[in-house]
């Protein structure tokens, strides 16, 4: 790894950071998943910049708009920086395949399991991707982090990886976010 390349952490949203709740767009509907702010502050920041990518069909299907995503987004990184949680971007697919909105409805590469919202990290920041992690709870994360190079951690919360969209083998498992970044934290990577 270079010396201007940087490592990455990148975490999907809904099931690993907040739970589940189909097309989350409402502030007062958020909640968060067992032990992830305790994981959030857990990571070291001054080793890894952080990521939140996230799947929006929700936009695409016409139940929220755009602005709810950005306004609860908005909402979210505000708060965990109160908190020293430091998120350098969201990168979020508001595309898919059977989209109601017309503008939407496209087959991308940014939406996962395409590795488009990653690739485009890596640019944008600089990213060694090959000593980077991917922490999601469905198996298109984990496809997703494959398909970029990262390493990929599947959490047993949200989905826990019972999706079925995908067989794919993350390349470790974790109880939830916390434990997650403890092992992360306890590699040298």
């Amino acid at each position: 790894m270079s010396q201007q390349t940087k490592k990455a952490i990148f975490l999907d949203r809904d099931g690993v950071i907040n739970k589940e709740k189909n097309h989350l767009h409402k502030i007062r509907e958020f909640e968060f998943e067992k032990n992830a702010l305790a994981g959030l502050k857990a990571i070291n920041f001054d080793q890894f910049l952080v990521f939140l990518i996230c799947n929006q069909a929700g936009v695409a299907k016409g139940i929220h708009t755009l602005a709810d995503f950005q306004k609860l987004d908005r909402w979210l990184k505000n708060k965990l920086a109160k908190k020293n949680i430091r998120i350098k971007e969201t990168y979020f697919c508001p595309h898919h395949p059977e989209a109601k909105i017309k503008k939407y409805r496209k087959k991308c590469h940014c939406r996962k399991p395409g590795p488009g919202m990653l690739l485009k990290a890596k640019k944008e920041f600089n990213l060694d991707l090959n000593h980077s992690f991917l922490i999601g709870d469905k198996t298109s994360d984990i496809l997703a982090g494959k398909n970029a190079g990262c390493m990929t951690i599947l959490v047993q919360t949200g989905y826990a990886g019972k999706d079925g969209l995908f067989k794919v083998n993350p390349d470790y498992t974790a109880e939830d976010l916390l434990s997650a970044i403890k092992l992360i934290n306890s590699k040298k990577f």
